[in-house]
C-alpha cells in the first residue's frame, strides 16, 4: 500500500528548496505526493519562523490540519512540522500542539522518509540534527513551473544584524562548492528549466567561508556557459560586498539579467549602526550611483525596516529624503517586528506598532509614484518577458520582464491574436509596452525570441 504525502511550504524561496529536497527523498515505492490537501495520509508543514507574521501564519496552518485531522472526514492521519519554527520553537511546538505527530528540526530532513515511517508505525517523533547536517544538495521535485528553478548557493548567516534571528535558526553561513552547484544547475536546465534564480541569505557573500575569498563572480560566470539556459536572476546580495568584479560580470554576461536585490534596510549611519550593519547615506548613494553607471539599465530593488527601536522622526525623514533622491526601481518596506533572541529584543526605545505602520505607509506612498514614473517611462518600449500563464478574466498573457523577479515584481501583460491552446508558458517573447497599471505593464505581443 502506498500512502500519500502533502507537503505545506512557507516563507521563502530559500525554504521552498529544502521543501523540493524532502519531496524527492520521500517519493518512491512506499509514498506518492500529492498536491491536494485532503487526499493525503499525512502533511509536512515547512515553516517559517523569521518574524512575528510569519510565525503566525505557520501555526495557522498547523491548526487547520489539526482541525481536518481531529474532524475524521477526510484521510489526514499525521502531521509533521520541519522548517525554521519547528528548529526555533521545538519545546513549545510539542507543549502547546500536542496533535503534532512529527517535529523535525533543518538538521534532520535528511531523514525525512525514515521520520514518516516510524511516524506510520505509530511513534512520535521528535529529531533535531545539526543545524550544519541540513542537506544542500539532492535530486528535487520542483514546486516552480518548469522552466524557471531557484538555485540556492548557500545557507545560514553570519551577518549577525541586530534585528535577525536567522543566524540563530539556521546557523553560520556555509557555501556549497562550486562543482556541487554547477551539477545541479546542469541538471535542471536537462530538465527544461531556462530561468535560474540565484539565492542565499546573502549570496554576495558566497565562497568566503570555502575558499577565503568572495567567489560569486567566478561561479556566475561559469554558470553562464551552461547550454539551454536564457536567464540567471541574483537575489539577496548586500552593499558591503557589492564589488567591481561582481558589477563587471552582471554587465559583461547577456545570461545574468541586470536586477540586483539589495536589501539596505535603512540609510541613516545611527540606525544603521544599531542594526549591526555598515554604512550611511553618503555611501550608499555613491555605491548605488557606481552600480548605476557599471550597468547601464539595472533594475534596483531594495527593502527597509521603518521603526526600529530608537528611530526617530529625523531618522526616518532621513530615509525618505534618500528614496525620494535614489528612486530605486523596486522596494519593498517592513515594520520592525520584534523577535525574541535578537540583540534588538530588548534595545531602549521600542516604538509603537501604530508608529511602525504609519512610517511604513509613508515610505510606500512615496515609492508608489516613483514605480509609477518607471512605469509610465516604458510606454513604448519594447521588453523581453518570461511567459506565464493566461489570464481568463483579462484574457491576456502574462509573464516577467528581466526587471521582475517571481512573487515580488510585478508582471507584464499582453495581447496576442491566437486561439486559446496555442500556449506559450514558458517561452520567452517580446513585447511592447502600451499601459502601466498597479505596478504592472500591459502591451502587445511582437515575436517569440
Amino acid at each position: 500500500m502506498k500512502y500519500n504525502i502533502g507537503m505545506i511550504s512557507l516563507g521563502c524561496e530559500k525554504n521552498r528548496v529544502d521543501a523540493e529536497l524532502m519531496l524527492a527523498k520521500i517519493k518512491g515505492d512506499k509514498y506518492n505526493i500529492v498536491s491536494d490537501i485532503n487526499k493525503s495520509d499525512a502533511v509536512i508543514v515547512n515553516t517559517c519562523g523569521f518574524i512575528e507574521a510569519a510565525k503566525e501564519e505557520s501555526i495557522d496552518e498547523i491548526l487547520d490540519l489539526v482541525k481536518i485531522k481531529k474532524s475524521g472526514d477526510r484521510k489526514l492521519r499525521y502531521i509533521v512540522v520541519t522548517g525554521c519554527l519547528a528548529e526555533r520553537y521545538k519545546n513549545d511546538l510539542v507543549k502547546e500542539i500536542p496533535e503534532i505527530d512529527g517535529i523535525v528540526g533543518i538538521g534532520s530532513n535528511g531523514q525525512i522518509r525514515s521520520i514518516l515511517d516510524k511516524v506510520f508505525d505509530g511513534q512520535r517523533v521528535r529529531q533535531f540534527g545539526r543545524k550544519s547536517d541540513m542537506p544542500l544538495n539532492g535530486e528535487r521535485i520542483l514546486t516552480t513551473p518548469g522552466y524557471s528553478a531557484y538555485l540556492k548557493i548557500a545557507d545560514g548567516c553570519s551577518n549577525n544584524c541586530a534585528y535577525c534571528a536567522i543566524p540563530m535558526i539556521r546557523g553560520r553561513f556555509r557555501s556549497r562548492p562550486k562543482r556541487e552547484i554547477l551539477d545541479e544547475a546542469r541538471r535542471l536546465v536537462r530538465s527544461g528549466v531556462r530561468e535560474l534564480l540565484v539565492i542565499a541569505q546573502d549570496s554576495s557573500r558566497y565562497g568566503e567561508d570555502l575558499y577565503g575569498k568572495l567567489e560569486l563572480a567566478p561561479l556566475l560566470r561559469q554558470l553562464c556557459k551552461i547550454d539551454g539556459l536564457h536567464w540567471i536572476r541574483i537575489l539577496y546580495c548586500y552593499p558591503e560586498r557589492i564589488t567591481d568584479s561582481l558589477l563587471d560580470v552582471i554587465c559583461e554576461e547577456e545570461k545574468i539579467v541586470k536586477y540586483i536585490d539589495l536589501p539596505l534596510q535603512h540609510c541613516s549611519e545611527k540606525m544603521l549602526k544599531a542594526m549591526n550593519r555598515t554604512g550611511d547615506r553618503r555611501s550608499l548613494t555613491e555605491l548605488i550611483t557606481k552600480m548605476r553607471r557599471k550597468i547601464p539599465n539595472l533594475t534596483l530593488r531594495t527593502t527597509f525596516i521603518c521603526g526600529f527601536p530608537g528611530e526617530t522622526e529625523k531618522n526616518f525623514e532621513e530615509l525618505l529624503d534618500f528614496v525620494r533622491e535614489i528612486k530605486f526601481n523596486k522596494m519593498g518596506c517592513f515594520p520592525y517586528s520584534r523577535e525574541e533572541g535578537t540583540p534588538a529584543f530588548n534595545m531602549p526605545g521600542q516604538i509603537p506598532e501604530k508608529v511602525k505602520e504609519k512610517r511604513c505607509q509613508k515610505l510606500m506612498s512615496v515609492q508608489e509614484k516613483i514605480a509609477e514614473d518607471y512605469g509610465k517611462a516604458m510606454i513604448g518600449k519594447t521588453v523581453e518577458v518570461l511567459t506565464e500563464g493566461f489570464d481568463n478574466e483579462s484574457g491576456l498573457w502574462f509573464g516577467r520582464s528581466k526587471a521582475d523577479a517571481p512573487d515580488i515584481d510585478g508582471k507584464v501583460f499582453f495581447y496576442k491574436d491566437l486561439v486559446r491552446h496555442d500556449d506559450l508558458r514558458g517561452k520567452f517573447i517580446y513585447a511592447k509596452i502600451k499601459e502601466y497599471e498597479d505596478y504592472n505593464l500591459i502591451g502587445e505581443f511582437l515575436e517569440e525570441v
